[in-house]
């Protein structure tokens, strides 16, 4: 069985989602999605539209996905060592260098870990960015 791995904020829902998660799904038999806690989306991006628990709750009923975890707030390798994936999905626009990624992973003794880059939804609202400021726009009209 190959255990996949994909993680984001999830924190309003929208078709980019729904194709990373696809494609994240088809490269393995297995998707662990890991979402990210309140804390880190607070220090990352911005005050979350929704809890934790309600991002984690949405995600794990979309068909792609066949277990959720709520990220920590230490070491993000600690989640890759407790889910154990042979792939890492890595969203189109998640900002990570890949060859640094990998380098990290084998310093902590995670190898043999394959990392996958997912390709960018072709819908014009794929990105939660995108959708807030349409929102913040129709308010201002």
């Amino acid at each position: 069985m190959i255990k996949v791995m994909a993680s984001g904020v999830f924190d309003i829902l929208h078709p980019g989602h729904i194709s990373y998660l696809t494609q994240a799904k088809a490269m393995g038999d297995h998707l662990t999605v890991v979402v990210a806690n309140d804390s880190t989306v607070r220090r990352i991006k911005h005050e979350p539209v929704t809890p934790q628990e309600m991002r984690a709750l949405i995600v794990g009923a979309l068909k792609p996905v066949d277990e959720v975890v709520v990220g920590g707030d230490g070491d993000m390798f600690d989640t890759v060592s407790k889910i154990r994936p042979d792939v890492i999905v890595l969203g189109f626009d998640q900002d990570f260098d890949e060859q640094k990624l990998l380098a990290q992973l084998e310093e902590r003794g995670l190898t043999g870990i394959r990392l996958a880059r997912a390709t960018e939804s072709a819908d014009d609202l794929n990105a939660t960015r995108r959708i807030l400021s349409k929102i913040r726009n129709m308010g201002s009209q």
